[in-house]
């Protein structure tokens, strides 16, 4: 059968162009065509890049002369905590670091991104419809699929061996196939707006008015991507190229209710506002209309993400959560997998094992990493002691894993999907462990009144993470912060009990005296 293309990839994002960025660097004489819906790219939400994912743009894609002139360094995660709406700035918690960040990472805008990344897939050789509509997908295995698209209001066909799902949260071949599943165990939602004349972190008048706040740290807080706490959500604040920030809530349904108001972006305003950190950078600024979003039921995954003459990659495959940024990540390893898999059977490779990995593994991957970071998570994020412990676990636990080996062999770690083999099985096992007991111990204290107690008068600046022996500091940090929480409960449950024993006592009295 004669084919058209090699590969047809409908979506023109960052995950869809990577996938056709790397296929064309392994195998030159593939044809492959574009599909992109829109005639540019909205602007999306900002987003930050992790280690992993910087590593990919960087070492694997080539990005570094780019994302160094047109996106901003990112200089790691800044977390604050407060207990009460009146608090003083700078009584509220700060967790982060004092230095420099060791590793690069940006803070990106998605749509200048996403816009460069589709310019160097052409420039490589491929082919791009756009603005097109697919308005009908045959997938027949090995005997090739069909498409059909809307361009420039005439419809055109094509026959190809390959379709990869880069649609994002469309998810178009999940819906098609019936694969799609939504995270019901993880019920939370976002809203989200980009913001004009938010206040400086660094400025000259925070020095004056704060200067402990503004000597303790030697980097800048405002390229950080600071994080507001409280519990059941958390609020994301990202300073974007040109001098927009973009800031936005995710919370968990069944712990807390987004606020009413007129608008959406009024109703996320009133929120930060309502936060002394918040308060105090938002208190001028004001929302850019028309950028306002908002998205329920964030997280879902594909049962299945491939078969002969198909695949899906980042969004399209699944999205847990935006905290801790991993969507870049898994766009980073889906990519490079499946172009990794189209360049083999484009030279002619039996490439039956590894669509079957793909299949297996991906499901572990998302479940381990829902289980080990997120699940249930946003019952403890309003406590600063328990969040800061999970903030040194889980990115020691990262760079130990993830971040030492990506750099060490990029090429070939891009090919293996985490919390694959005995280590990683051992890694999320462990993670989740702790996890399930930071939840736990959350409950206990919200239970008895000591939720969020000492969310005031500390802060906490590191020396920062580095994917080498040095982490274990960072890790025996989180560790003694943990065990010091479960001393706590501990007392709590033994202070429970000794209430209850307390209450008995003095009700079996007074049922004595009534005797009497």
């Amino acid at each position: 059968m004669n084919f058209e293309y090699d590969v047809v990839i409908i979506g023109g994002a960052f995950s869809g162009a990577a996938t056709a960025l790397m296929l064309k660097r392994k195998r030159p004489e593939a044809r492959v065509l574009i599909i992109e819906k829109t005639a540019e790219f909205d602007r999306k939400v900002g987003e930050s890049t992790t280690e992993v994912s910087s590593c990919y743009m960087t070492r694997i894609l080539g990005l570094t002369h780019y994302l160094g002139h047109h996106q901003l360094a990112k200089q790691g995660l800044r977390l604050w905590f407060s207990n009460r709406p009146d608090q003083a700035f700078d009584d509220c918690v700060e967790v982060g670091s004092r230095y420099q960040s060791r590793m690069p990472t940006f803070q990106v805008d998605r749509a200048k991104l996403d816009s460069h990344m589709l310019e160097l897939a052409v420039e490589a050789g491929c082919d791009l419809w756009r603005p097109a509509k697919v308005t009908k997908c045959e997938l027949n295995g090995a005997n090739g699929q069909t498409l059909n698209a809307v361009v420039d209001l005439s419809e055109r066909g094509v026959v190809c061996r390959w379709v990869v799902d880069a649609t994002g949260r469309a998810t178009m071949l999940a819906r098609k196939l019936g694969h799609l599943r939504l995270n019901t165990e993880h019920p939370i939602n976002a809203v989200w707006a980009r913001f004009s004349g938010v206040k400086q972190w660094d400025s000259y008048e925070w020095r004056e008015r704060f200067p402990d706040y503004a000597n303790r740290c030697r980097t800048s807080r405002e390229w950080a991507t600071n994080h507001l706490f409280g519990r059941g959500w958390w609020v994301w604040i990202i300073p974007l190229h040109g001098g927009d920030v973009s800031a936005g809530i995710v919370y968990d349904s069944r712990v807390f209710k987004f606020p009413e108001g007129p608008s959406l972006g009024k109703r996320l305003h009133t929120h930060i506002l309502g936060n002394p950190v918040g308060r105090e950078i938002f208190g001028a600024a004001r929302v850019i209309e028309g950028d306002v979003h908002a998205l329920s039921m964030l997280p879902y995954q594909s049962e299945r993400v491939c078969d002969y003459g198909w695949a899906a990659v980042g969004d399209a495959a699944g999205f847990i959560d935006p905290l801790y940024s991993p969507g870049l990540d898994f766009c980073s390893y889906t990519s490079y997998y499946v172009a990794d898999l189209l360049a083999r059977s484009v030279a002619g490779e039996n490439v039956a094992d590894r669509l079957r990995y793909y299949n297996q593994q991906y499901p572990v991957t998302y479940r381990s990493w829902f289980e080990s970071l997120y699940k249930d998570k946003y019952y403890y994020m309003g406590d600063a002691e328990l969040m800061s412990a999970a903030l040194l676990l889980d990115v020691s636990s990262y760079y130990l894993g993830l971040v030492r080996s990506s750099y060490r062999d990029p090429e070939c770690e891009f090919l293996n999907l985490p919390f694959g083999g005995l280590g990683g099985r051992l890694a999320a096992s462990m993670m989740t462990f702790y996890n399930r007991r930071l939840v736990a111990l959350a409950n206990r204290r919200w239970a008895t009144g000591c939720y969020g107690r000492r969310n005031a008068g500390w802060r906490e600046l590191y020396d920062g993470f580095v994917p080498d022996a040095r982490i274990r500091k960072q890790m025996w940090r989180g560790l003694r912060r943990w065990w010091k929480c479960e001393l706590i409960n501990l007392g709590l449950m033994l202070g429970s009990r000794a209430g209850v024993v307390a209450n008995q006592t003095a009700a079996a009295a007074q049922t004595e005296a009534c005797k009497i």
